[in-house]
């Protein structure tokens, strides 16, 4: 029987809260406590999932084995190095980091001191990419759309998450699910967006072409009146279109007397308890995350490279 994963969560805000909800009730691990820049919010939260608030990061981080680190993107390379020095294993929510020289230098060091670093990426631990998965052959166009809401004020802060592009706090999600399903180069990019409500792009589009030949159109926006998040995936024989919001979507096959859709049968679950009881389990085998630094930093290098082209070509 595999022992218990002390773990930690450093940032305990919107959705570190839930970090810590899910490693209070998932079998294999034991939450040792919480660490939050907010002393108060630490100890909220700690009373709420019977553990021990921390105001010392390394204090948490000499009693645990794993962590996740749900702090601001700028943060993420200064909380990594400090936790690497303890030896920890981590789930850094995305993107990795504020730059590529960030992440590169990130995933060097977890590769020299043997440590698991897995990224945030939710949506690929959603039960529609497994059905996607299973039924992709050749992609030749994919079609993402992801719309929410501008973030709530906080005292004292920027609105969460707009600290850095709606590229990298929306999109990327997007970007790093268009590489694992093209599995090719990136050979062009033509990018497009606008700042609305804060200093940096709220609304963005991006059209890529890959060395394969294949195209994607991707769209971003954190100013919308509902949330949505969706793909459409285009294949020589059929297409995809999937809702990984509500779970659900429409497969649609070419046949002798045309197209026939044919509802997805999705078993609906919570991305993330998916994506912490993998991390969980990656832990105590020692295994590869699905999504690892390598992959997360990828996406972050195409993301940077797409605010680079907004910048330089400003609309």
């Amino acid at each position: 029987m595999n022992k218990k994963i002390k773990t930690g969560v450093f940032g305990v805000g919107s959705l570190g809260q839930w970090h810590a909800r899910i490693y209070s009730e998932i079998e294999s691990a034991d939450l040792i406590g919480v660490y939050d820049i907010n002393p108060e919010r630490a100890a909220e939260i700690a009373e709420r999932y019977n553990t021990k608030p921390f105001s010392d990061i390394e204090a948490l981080a000499k009693k645990i084995e794993a962590a996740s680190v749900v702090v601001p993107t700028d943060k993420h390379f200064e909380v990594f190095t400090q936790l690497a020095e303890y030896n920890l294993h981590m789930m850094m929510e995305k993107p990795l980091a504020s730059t590529t020289k960030q992440a590169e230098n990130m995933v060097k060091l977890a590769q020299a001191r043997n440590l698991i670093l897995q990224v945030g990426h939710v949506e690929r631990f959603n039960p529609v990419m497994t059905f996607l998965e299973q039924n992709l052959t050749n992609p030749r166009f994919i079609e993402a759309k992801r719309l929410a809401p501008y973030p709530p004020q906080r005292e004292g802060n920027a609105p969460r998450g707009t600290e850095v592009s709606v590229v990298l706090d929306l999109m990327i999600h997007d970007l790093e699910i268009i590489l694992h399903l093209m599995k090719c180069p990136v050979k062009n990019i033509n990018a497009t967006g606008v700042s609305v409500l804060s200093k940096t792009e709220d609304i963005a589009n991006v059209r890529l072409g890959f060395k394969n030949g294949g195209i994607a159109n991707v769209t971003a926006s954190r100013i919308s009146r509902e949330a949505t998040r969706k793909i459409r995936v285009f294949q020589e024989d059929s297409y995809l279109s999937l809702d990984y919001q509500a779970q659900t979507g429409t497969l649609c096959r070419k046949t002798a007397i045309g197209i026939e859709p044919e509802p997805v049968p999705i078993e609906k679950d919570e991305p993330l308890d998916a994506e912490l009881k993998s991390f969980i389990n990656c832990v105590q085998h020692r295994s590869d995350p699905i999504v690892s630094g390598e992959h997360a930093s990828e996406a972050l290098k195409l993301a940077v490279e797409i605010c680079q082209q907004i910048k330089n070509n400003p609309s």
